[in-house]
């Protein structure tokens, strides 16, 4: 074959900034699949959602073709809970797999946001209308039911009241130390999340791992992939400068806290990082391997 004819298979990075390149018929399941090809690079994403298919369809097929939306919702419910299994894997919260959604088909164990995201999938494919809805501390589905809507949580698929939702954030304010802080009302929580918002919560769920466990490369990764993802949220260039600062890529790193200063020039930390600026140029070239 000419060498001007060769195609090359896009890396991990590659596949995951044309998933994402644009809002319109942006595939949440795809996306939010694709990140664990960081880890696994051989995984195969289609494969993903053929299972996630196959579930849906063992669904649809119990449903009478007159089901309403309630009836659907309920049977859904019962099914991804108790029949699959689906559920919070509260003994191991923090394990990077369970942002993995390949992994969370095998264990049917998650957090709340990658047992959201297959539940939407799956909810969709029957004719319901879900959206992920980004609560603060814990993540939930909301699903339009005619005039009103249903709020639940993925780790129980429990119908929420408001008086729950109430104690959810109530909770999540002293968790964080926000309380006394001005009280936000619940309804500015319940807005629908995009795709692009539940994809940048996943990524930065792993994030707060690797960075907690300062593993440099995958936190490399994971950063490069919110760059690629949002990129007008300059923050998440700077903090990949401050990675690349870790791993010894001084010239990489200078480009990115430049970049951050110069389109952030009231940032708070502007001092700091400028200080810093001028210590990874005197390094000059990136280290020779």
């Amino acid at each position: 074959m000419p060498n001007h004819l060769r195609l090359h298979a896009p890396t991990p990075l590659e596949y995951f900034g044309n998933l994402v390149a644009e809002d319109a018929g942006l595939n949440l399941l795809e996306a939010a699949a694709s990140i664990a090809q960081d880890e696994f690079p051989a995984l195969d994403v289609q494969a993903v959602l053929a299972e996630v298919d196959g579930l849906a369809q063992r669904l649809r097929e119990r449903l009478p073709p007159d089901a309403s939306a309630r009836h659907k919702l309920q049977m859904l419910t019962r099914y991804f809970h108790q029949e699959l299994g689906f559920a919070g894997n509260v003994n191991n919260y923090y394990e990077s797999g369970n942002s993995f959604i390949h992994h969370v088909l095998a264990t049917r164990r998650g957090i709340p946001i990658s047992l959201a995201v297959i539940f939407i999938e799956i909810a969709g494919q029957l004719g319901l209308r879900a959206h992920g809805l980004a609560f603060p501390g814990h993540f939930l589905i909301k699903l339009q039911m005619g005039n009103g809507e249903v709020i639940l949580d993925p780790f129980t698929c429990e119908s929420l009241s408001r008086n729950k939702l109430d104690e959810f954030l109530q909770s999540f304010r002293q968790s964080s130390g926000l309380v006394g802080e001005v009280d936000l009302p619940v309804d500015l929580f319940l807005q629908p999340a995009s795709a692009r918002e539940v994809l940048a919560r996943m990524l930065r769920n792993l994030k707060e791992i690797y960075r907690s466990n300062e593993d440099w490369p995958r936190l490399l990764a994971v950063q490069e992939r919110l760059v690629l993802l949002l990129p007008d949220a300059w923050i998440e260039r700077r903090d990949r400068g401050l990675v690349l600062e870790a791993l010894g890529h001084w010239r990489a790193a200078a480009e990115d806290l430049s970049a951050y200063l110069n389109q952030q020039p009231q940032a708070p930390d502007q001092v700091g990082l400028s200080q810093r600026l001028a210590q990874l140029r005197q390094k000059g070239a990136p280290p020779l391997h």
